[in-house]
């Protein structure tokens, strides 16, 4: 059962942009850890050439910096990167410039604690690739975004965190019910 957190029909015409075969690329960086995703798995390829390369990591940068803002950062984040999260709270810097400056565009099990963790593989992506299912967090965002030509034409703005934090919330708060049963 997934919630509904658009009022928009889920109708899709056009594909979550999957341009290094991306749905497989989610792995295991080093023995025992996992990188969730990555900016250079997007701006690779097929990228629109009239945007930065950063904008290959707004996707990223925004489930990313909700994690960390909402109780689910890592002790590197806490205790390493204090200043940069205090930033971060503080909107002083966008999710992108936040997760571009202290992640560099990576996005892997050490950002969050075993909650973001565990959320982070139900929701955002697995062993098996990002998720792009329907109620996945890539499903979720080209929903939401919609209107952008493309998933990278999705500006870095604290407006754009705003939406994403509702739909993340909702997903977050359905998970945590079914995971408790």
């Amino acid at each position: 059962m997934y919630l509904q957190v658009s009022t928009r029909p889920a109708v899709r015409s056009r594909p979550i942009a999957d341009p290094r075969g991306v749905r497989q690329s989610a792995s295991a960086h080093e023995a025992g850890s996992m990188k969730y995703d990555d900016a250079s798995w997007h701006y690779g390829g097929d990228f629109p050439s009239n945007l930065p390369e950063t904008a290959g990591g707004t996707h990223i940068a925004m489930f990313a910096s909700w994690a960390v803002l909402n109780g689910m950062a890592s002790d590197l984040h806490i205790e390493d990167f204090a200043d940069e999260l205090s930033q971060l709270r503080r909107q002083e810097v966008t999710p992108g410039e936040w997760f571009f400056n202290v992640c560099d565009g990576k996005f892997t099990d050490e950002d969050l604690n075993s909650e973001g963790n565990r959320f982070a593989a139900h929701y955002y992506a697995g062993s098996d690739g990002l998720h792009t299912d329907p109620g996945s967090y890539h499903a979720d965002y080209d929903h939401e975004f919609f209107s952008s030509q493309t998933l990278y034409d999705v500006p870095d703005t604290w407006e754009t965190q705003a939406v994403a934090t509702r739909f993340v919330e909702a997903r977050l708060a359905e998970w945590r019910k079914v995971s408790r049963c």
